[in-house]
């Protein structure tokens, strides 16, 4: 589905009658509210409008045959494929494709850095919005290519799909970027792409334009100082293909940070140079991920202030773990890479590590007597309470499961991960006695916490995976497919009343909280499970808590959060949020959760009534109707609704807008729920003065 930046005018006129507009929330890197945090406030925001049907087996077939023949079949050449179908490229033309473009050649110069060739990247936002990137790597080959004697290689490389040196093994021990097709897609995909390359002492250069057309061949323009080498882009995204063409500094930074820690000592440069948007950040981290694990438990209080780190190699293939543990409750610490990609659906270097964590740590504790001998070893769970870790791989041969290279599917990286951790992390708890007895004294606790609240969780568990015994207040729907099934969290009982009267009561169910969920950031398992509110949305939800969470189980797939545009209400969202995240995360994951916008003003045309989002959509409607005399209406909060007003303005699938929540970067979500919803105030603080000038950061 296309992509765009939410406009105001998006959900200007609720009461159009236009198909559902799915809006979806991308975790970025932050909330906030100038009290309360929001919880719309940390995604980015993007606009997917609903889909045709497809085309199947319960449709008409028609006979085709007639008007079907050899001279219809397209043959598409170059890069006319990508400018044809650009989406399966870079995932969409909206600004998640856009900035996939930047990543694209940035990836190729943090190739260049993990052989050993580069140790500064530049990015700049040119004032006119094009892109600069610029590297001090080995330079793309300037020489005819063999196969093409009429091109020079770096041609090949911006004009053919899987050109590049990665596929020999010669140019690369390890890429990021194994398709190929990066820097010729970014290419195919822009108005105009320039080309300088600093090599044997020549600075050469090309220039493309109209997604990919050579302009002339490459050539000498001059001299290059020194032994300087290096790769030098800069494209202008096509504005026909791309449904914006504005790059945000925020997103490209959040990558670009992470980037750098993954690779101790690159030096990543960012600058925007357009006209009232002029900034600049440096990352280089020459600790790389020991400063990556301490830069995300900065905002928690650490059991103790050393960061440990090993590493392993064994054919060619590497490994590196850095690790902390903090007096936090959370489970969901673990973030790993390979070759520099955030796997976030885990995988075999995952999976290695957790149990080479769990076997090793119950054996240190048994050695020093810390766990009795009648006592059963801890459990997984026990001891990755708090724990923040970096796993992160390099290796030649990477097998990704599914397009988004979201895990990792090497059963060797099972095997070196496990053995490392094994052999190293029983060194460390070792040469760190303090330390170690810290960590394994709060694993133990973390089990007695575990143990006392078994009872409950065994009986909220029990009741959601039989679908007995569902919370009173729910009003549930009638129909029983997941599918088509909406569950609405509605903030107070009043708001649920009009909401039980509005609702379409075959697909719309209603749960009423009553005021601000537990904070499950800063509460333990156990008094988590004893909070009312929290039970209820276990049960009604029906797939079961924490590890224990069974995405096929889900009663609803759609699970709307419903509450006011204040402050208030902006917590709630936000304490949802971070329940949702922490015990639930499948769901969020499965693109599940969504979050209701009831419109804050209303006016009318005629006699056709208009509903606005908010104060942009205001802003925008006066623009475009700079003659409208009559008055907006502020509209009241849910509980002043009636049914009427309700079902028109929010809960109509014909006329509503609702936002999607999706999981984009993990590991930066999880620094964002650590700031905002943990103990540390100042870094709370802080973090919101620092962020509140963001367009996300203002209530929807």
């Amino acid at each position: 589905m296309p992509e765009a930046l939410v406009q105001a005018s998006v959900a200007s006129k609720v009461s159009s009658r236009t198909p559902l507009q799915m809006v979806e929330f991308r975790v970025s890197q932050a909330f906030s509210s100038t009290a309360i945090v929001s919880a719309e406030s940390f995604f980015q925001r993007s606009v997917s409008s609903k889909t045709e049907p497809l085309k199947g087996a319960n449709q008409p077939v028609t006979n085709t045959t007639s008007g079907y023949n050899a001279k219809d079949i397209q043959v598409l050449e170059g890069l006319e494929a990508v400018r044809k179908r650009p989406g399966m490229y870079i995932g969409s033309t909206g600004p998640t494709g856009l900035h996939h473009m930047v990543y694209e050649v940035v990836d190729n110069a943090v190739d260049e850095a993990m052989a050993g060739h580069c140790s500064v990247i530049r990015i700049t936002i040119l004032p006119d919005g094009r892109c600069k990137v610029e590297d001090d790597g080995r330079g793309i080959p300037v020489a005819p290519h063999p196969k093409f004697p009429d091109k020079s290689a770096a041609e090949v490389v911006l004009t053919v799909l899987h050109a590049g040196g990665k596929f020999g093994g010669g140019g690369y021990k390890v890429s990021g970027g194994l398709h190929g097709v990066g820097v010729s897609v970014v290419n195919a995909l822009s108005k105009s792409l320039e080309l300088e390359v600093d090599r044997d002492g020549e600075k050469h250069r090309q220039v493309f334009v109209n997604g990919g057309e050579s302009v002339g061949p490459i050539e000498v323009i001059g001299k290059v100082p020194g032994d300087r080498t290096g790769t030098t882009v800069i494209f202008d995204p096509d504005p026909t293909i791309f449904e914006t063409v504005e790059f945000r500094a925020k997103t490209l930074t959040d990558r670009f940070q992470m980037m750098a820690f993954l690779n101790a000592g690159l030096c990543l440069e960012f600058r925007d140079e357009r006209i009232g948007q002029e900034s600049g950040i440096d990352y280089q981290y020459e600790g790389g991920i020991r400063d990556f694990v301490a830069h995300l438990n900065s905002a928690k209080e650490s059991l103790f202030d050393l960061v440990g780190w090993f590493s392993g190699e064994e054919d060619g293939d590497e490994v590196e773990v850095a690790f902390q543990w903090s007096n936090g409750y959370n489970l969901d610490g673990i973030h790993s890479f390979a070759n520099g990609i955030n796997t976030i659906e885990g995988g075999m270097h995952e999976e290695g590590f957790r149990t080479a964590l769990t076997a090793t740590v119950n054996k240190y504790a048994r050695a020093k007597n810390l766990l009795k001998e009648k006592e059963d070893n801890l459990q997984g769970d026990d001891i990755r309470e708090g724990l923040t870790a970096i796993v992160s791989v390099r290796l030649q041969e990477p097998q990704f499961e599914g397009q988004t290279k979201g895990k990792l599917g090497n059963t060797s990286m099972r095997s070196l991960v496990q053995k490392s951790t094994n052999e190293a992390l029983a060194d460390w708890l070792e040469e760190h006695p303090a330390e170690s007895k810290r960590m394994v004294m709060k694993g133990l606790d973390a089990r007695r916490a575990r143990l006392a609240a078994q009872k409950a969780k065994n009986t909220i568990r029990k009741s959601a995976l039989d679908g007995a015994g569902l919370p009173g207040k729910l009003t549930d729907c009638s129909s029983r497919d997941p599918e088509e099934s909406e569950l609405y969290i509605v903030e107070g009982d009043s708001a649920g009343g009009s909401a039980k009267e509005a609702r379409d009561p075959r697909i719309m169910a209603i749960l009423p909280i009553r005021g601000k969920i537990l904070n499950v950031e800063r509460a333990r398992i156990e008094k988590m499970y004893k909070n009312t509110e929290v039970q209820a949305l276990i049960s009604a939800i029906g797939a079961g808590v924490g590890e224990a969470f069974d995405r096929d189980k889900i009663r609803y797939h759609k699970v709307v959060l419903l509450c006011d545009a204040d402050v208030d209400g902006s917590h709630i969202r936000t304490l949802l949020l971070t329940f949702f995240f922490r015990q639930m995360r499948d769901m969020v994951d499965a693109g599940y959760v969504y979050i209701a916008q009831p419109p804050l003003y209303s006016t009318k045309i005629g006699s056709e009534t208009i509903y606005l989002k908010d104060d942009r959509a205001k802003e925008v409607f006066l623009v475009e109707r700079p003659n409208h005399k009559n008055e907006f209406q502020r509209l009241k909060g849910l509980g002043e609704m009636d049914a009427g007003e309700l079902w028109e303005t929010t809960l109509d699938p014909e006329r509503r807008t609702l936002l999607r929540v999706t999981m984009e970067q993990a590991v930066i979500a999880d620094e964002v729920f650590s700031t905002l919803m943990g103990e540390n105030v100042e870094m709370r603080k802080e973090f919101i003065q620092t962020n509140a000038h963001d367009v996300r950061f203002l209530d929807i």
